[in-house]
């Protein structure tokens, strides 16, 4: 059964002990659909004007956690009623050899990206922050993922199946079919896009269950 959403006639209706209301600052699919798949009613709340950053001297982990902590504060910023709220935010990147491989432009550099992980290992960094309440949190999740060595002309295929231009590291864990991924060490939610192991026990402390 999909998520029911909440909306604002749930905040004018909400007294001082209502259950707060999730909302979500990202536009992914794939955040959307694990949220729903755990049993979270939510609201999409996409913040304007937030850049995605990666300066130099930030570690991966810092870098994540920056973009995170950037779009949740943008979007509670933003909200008319936040005291009942809980934002989430979230920013996922795959790291390999020390660098930050985003979204392909276009179909040759979805290409060069894949050959380049292709037979190796990389590591997904996930940052969430949560803010609402009166308060923040946030978290860093790691998942080192290897992958099968596969043919130039079985990478095309691979590539044309999944339309990789809005993937990081152009490739889709949620639809891998046992193309690609030979092994991975951690969460497999997080390569996807949101860690949910450890979302569920933090977004507990908010009072979200």
């Amino acid at each position: 059964m999909a998520a029911r959403k909440r909306t604002h006639s749930d905040f004018s209706k909400a007294g001082p002990q209502a259950r707060p209301l999730l909302i979500l600052a990202s536009a992914s699919p794939r955040r959307r659909s694990l949220l729903a798949e755990h049993g979270y009613a939510f609201e999409v709340r996409v913040p304007h004007g937030v850049e995605e950053i990666a300066p130099a001297h930030l570690s991966p982990g810092e870098t994540v956690l920056a973009n995170a902590r950037a779009k949740a504060r943008a979007a509670f910023a933003e909200l008319a009623q936040p005291e009942h709220a809980i934002v989430l935010g979230v920013d996922t990147e795959v790291f390999f050899e020390g660098r930050v491989l985003g979204k392909p432009a276009d179909m040759d550099a979805a290409f060069a990206m894949i050959r380049r992980l292709n037979g190796r290992a990389h590591e997904v960094y996930s940052g969430v922050w949560i803010v609402g309440q009166g308060k923040e949190r946030g978290f860093i999740e790691v998942t080192r993922v290897r992958f099968f060595h596969r043919t130039d002309a079985e990478l095309r295929h691979y590539l044309a199946r999944i339309h990789p231009l809005d993937k990081a590291g152009a490739y889709a864990a949620q639809d891998d079919r046992g193309e690609m991924i030979a092994a991975f060490e951690g969460s497999f939610s997080n390569v996807i896009g949101l860690p949910m192991e450890r979302l569920r026990a933090e977004l507990r402390a908010f009072g979200i269950c």
